[in-house]
């Protein structure tokens, strides 16, 4: 597994690593994040406008601002007129009703690993939309969507009592499984966070069977590029913000969907 290494050196390359990868993988212009919510409450996300849906939610990263929120929230209450869309998004970003739950875990866990906690939120954002009981038509496994087998390779052994599957339904073993992924992959592909995302979604055969490159397969490369935009948007000076965020009683529990994707369950 991971030798701890007290310096933290994720800190220093992440935010290289980001920097590049906004230049490297995503252009310019397409360093945005466009999104819209479904008749059935269900977040989509892209890196791009996939047709008319879609609305620019974040460019270049964007800052998080809980006083923004308040602002639209005040403004909706007064009858004000505020473009819905972008409120619902803005709102599951900063304040979805499980963040809360899951982040102390998220930062315990991935602090043993040294992951960055950012990394790790925006992995699950983008995975589960931050739902501990999605399931992928793949067979996909809870907040960070570990197949069973993965999770095999990572500590999670079936018993008497409980199958992998099971195990993997818990929160705090799901994270644990996900994170020691993201962390070997790390070590696979070192500072190169493309290529760690590339393969978490599509393993890391594929990647190597493409030369170290990320596959060409547009929900791989899609993926790549939104989990980026939500890593820039999880940054430890907006974590303290999400962190403070406490759930809308009055919007509805979205969850994600990545072009490509059905949605989960």
């Amino acid at each position: 597994m991971t030798t701890r290494n007290p310096g933290k050196p994720w800190r220093k390359a992440a935010a290289a690593v980001v920097a590049l990868a906004g230049l490297a993988f995503v252009p310019a212009a397409h360093a945005e994040l466009w999104g819209y919510i479904d008749a059935d409450g269900v977040a989509h996300f892209a890196d791009q406008k996939l047709d008319a849906r879609y609305k620019l939610f974040m460019r270049d990263g964007g800052k998080l601002d809980t006083a923004r929120l308040a602002a639209r929230q005040a403004q909706a209450a007064a009858g004000a007129d505020i473009d819905l869309e972008q409120h619902k998004l803005y709102r599951y970003v900063v304040n979805h009703p499980n963040i809360k739950t899951v982040e102390p875990l998220i930062h315990q866990i991935a602090g043993k690993q040294d992951v960055d906690p950012a990394l790790v939120k925006a992995v699950m954002a983008v995975e589960s939309g931050f739902n501990p009981a999605a399931v992928s038509p793949k067979g996909a496994i809870g907040l960070m969507q570990v197949i069973p087998d993965t999770g095999a390779r990572f500590g999670v052994s079936a018993d008497a009592r409980r199958t992998v599957e099971q195990k993997l339904a818990d929160p705090r073993t799901n994270i644990t499984a996900g994170v020691r992924y993201l962390s070997w992959l790390m070590q696979l592909f070192p500072n190169n966070l493309e290529l760690v995302l590339a393969a978490y979604n599509a393993g890391e055969g594929a990647v190597q069977r493409y030369n170290n490159r990320i596959p060409p397969y547009p929900e791989t490369q899609q993926y790549v590029s939104t989990v980026l935009q939500f890593y820039r948007l999880y940054q430890p000076q907006q974590g303290a913000v999400l962190t403070r965020a406490s759930a809308s009683a009055d919007g509805p529990r979205v969850k994600m969907v990545i072009s490509g994707r059905r949605p989960m369950p």
